[in-house]
């Protein structure tokens, strides 16, 4: 066997339908649509969802929940990953994301309280919880909000 000899499989090409080529193609005049109604008429079809006057699916299911398209979608880090920066070092939200603590800084930083932090850093975020501002403080480190 060679590949100028191979040949795809009986049946599994089959000829494109042309319509409304003439009566001898068997889907010659009206093409298949049948004879006058909607559906025999061109840019027939009507709009995504609707069932013929009944109520469609998407307006018939429960609902639920809510999106606030003006809230703020923070990435959150815990106290205790400071600890992989040294002493007395300035950390950003550029500087976490190229140690890889964070994947992608979206539309800010907070800083939380979990685990301890055992040197001191200033630390500049978009947010910071109470405790987490605490521990810095306590570590002789500052929180400064940007």
């Amino acid at each position: 066997m060679e590949l100028h000899t191979i040949k795809p499989a009986r049946g599994a090409r089959k000829p494109t339908t042309r319509k409304g080529r003439g009566l001898g193609s068997g889907l010659g005049k009206t093409s298949g649509r049948g004879h006058k109604g909607q559906k025999s008429r061109s840019g027939s079809g009507g709009k995504v969802g609707f069932e013929g006057g009944q109520k469609p699916l998407i307006q018939r299911i429960p609902k639920r929940g809510f999106y606030n398209k003006w809230g703020k979608e923070l990435v959150e880090v815990n106290v205790a990953a400071l600890n992989k920066f040294e002493s007395g070092a300035t950390v950003t939200a550029d500087e976490l994301k190229k140690a890889g603590i964070i994947k992608s800084i979206k539309d800010g930083v907070k800083i939380l309280g979990k685990g301890n932090l055992d040197k001191s850093l200033t630390v500049q975020v978009h947010a910071f919880s109470k405790s987490a501002a605490e521990k810095i403080a306590a570590a002789g480190g500052k929180a400064e909000v940007i």
